[in-house]
């Protein structure tokens, strides 16, 4: 996912663990699941994703929250930009994993769609994120060229 240029958006603060996960993933009832146990050890730093898919999914939270820190954390250091700015006036609506495909044990792709409104316009990111694992740990890498 691709962040917009605006004012650098600040470290938002733990969502509380009973509040639903904004990556949306849902429990074996189709529940969503609540943040504490989805994404948030992973951006709270108690966990690391155990795949690329749980990546991604986490990456899509951080934008969701404003977590600027998280972004950069977990994006690869040979690709990873000086700074990260998160446009203020985009809110984050949804997110779609429409395949997860893993080329060896330590290379993946996951395909996504993202949706997004900002100033009362929807908007609809399709892409690929490449992800690589380097000693047992998994990073954001880029988008594949489409």
């Amino acid at each position: 996912m691709t962040a917009g240029v605006s004012q650098a958006s600040a470290s938002a603060g733990s969502a509380s663990s009973a509040v639903a996960c904004p990556c949306g993933r849902l429990d074996a009832r189709g529940r969503p699941l609540a943040h504490g146990q989805c994404c948030g050890p992973f951006l709270d730093g108690s966990a690391l994703p155990p795949d690329a898919h749980a990546l991604m999914r986490s990456r899509y939270s951080g934008f969701a929250l404003g977590r600027v820190d998280y972004l950069l954390a977990s994006w690869h250091p040979t690709t990873r930009p000086a700074e990260l700015h998160l446009e203020a006036d985009l809110r984050w609506l949804g997110l779609e994993v429409r395949a997860h495909r893993a080329l060896d044990g330590d290379h993946a792709v996951v395909e996504f769609v993202a949706r997004s409104k900002r100033s009362g316009r929807a908007h609809r990111q399709h892409g690929r994120s490449r992800f690589v694992r380097e000693s047992a740990r998994w990073w954001y890498v880029d988008e594949e060229p489409q």
